[in-house]
């Protein structure tokens, strides 16, 4: 309450009687905004905000604690995003945070990826159908096999996540490991997540390097969940010889980014991936 009370205000006539002005009435009768405002039904998480900003750039933005630590929600009428960070840990704690405060009803793991097949290009959209644990081999299934998108190529491809960024050398190994097409970081984090809290679990995923580009050296740019963009600048500066590969992955990763946030928007946020999994909402 802030300390402040609020007083009906008194008008005084003739007969000394006092009426209570009825707006004020009015407005202790309606319920705050806070309460009428529907909780958001789906959650995305991704670990970084430009992997989605082309979607949530003009929504609202809440910032709410879980397990000590600060996150900023993203929220429309019918999603709720937040960003945790990159890699596993960061992706569970984003994932708890958001199915704490939001109670959603089915959980995406969004986000930019890497290729593990030549098939897969730049800027190509998967749903993968199965999530792997690279860190102990665990396994989760999307919720995408009961759509009719789970019939197509797009979804019949298989996720692995790893502990951290993953080169040409680590990817083609994966492939051959796992039989997976993609590598993120926070997938199976966010499926174990969904798991355990008993909520349909979905992972759309944009390419933005394929198989054999080289990204290994990206992690020593990488503190606490966060990419530490003025560091890898100040690398770059005395190597020009990486300025082209460096221009290149931006845009490659700003194409994918567009690409996932297009899907997310005309696909998933609007019911149509997999209808009937949450209650009908207004978009």
């Amino acid at each position: 309450m802030g300390g402040h009370c609020a007083v009906a205000k008194c008008s005084f006539h003739e007969d000394e009687s006092c009426h209570i002005d009825e707006r004020l009435l009015d407005r202790r009768r309606r319920p705050s905004l806070h309460k009428l405002r529907r909780m958001p039904k789906i959650a995305i998480i991704a670990a970084i905000e430009r992997e989605l900003w082309p979607l949530i750039k003009n929504w609202r933005s809440v910032k709410a604690e879980h397990e000590d630590r600060e996150f900023t929600f993203y929220e429309s009428d019918y999603a709720v995003a937040v960003c945790g960070g990159m890699g596993a840990e960061y992706g569970r704690r984003a994932a708890e945070a958001v199915i704490m405060k939001y109670s959603p009803e089915i959980m995406i793991s969004a986000g930019v990826a890497g290729a593990l097949v030549p098939e897969l290009r730049v800027g190509d959209t998967v749903f993968p159908a199965v999530v792997i644990d690279a860190r102990d081999g665990s396994r989760h299934e999307s919720a995408i096999r009961d759509a009719a998108l789970g019939k197509t190529p797009l979804a019949r491809t298989i996720l692995i996540s790893s502990p951290d960024v993953a080169g040409a050398d680590r990817k083609q190994q994966l492939a051959k490991t796992y039989g997976a097409h993609v590598v993120d970081m926070e997938g199976a984090s966010v499926a174990r997540a969904a798991q355990i809290h008993n909520l349909p679990f979905l992972a759309i995923k944009a390419i933005s390097d394929e198989v054999n580009f080289e990204l290994a050296g990206l992690n020593r740019f990488i503190r606490n969940g966060q990419f530490q963009t003025k560091l890898l600048i100040f690398y770059l500066l005395p190597r020009p010889w990486l300025w082209l590969k460096m221009i290149r992955l931006a845009r490659n990763t700003q194409l994918a980014s567009q690409n996932l946030c297009a899907w997310l928007r005309e696909s998933a946020l609007t019911n149509t991936i997999i209808p009937g999994t949450i209650s009908s909402h207004q978009s």
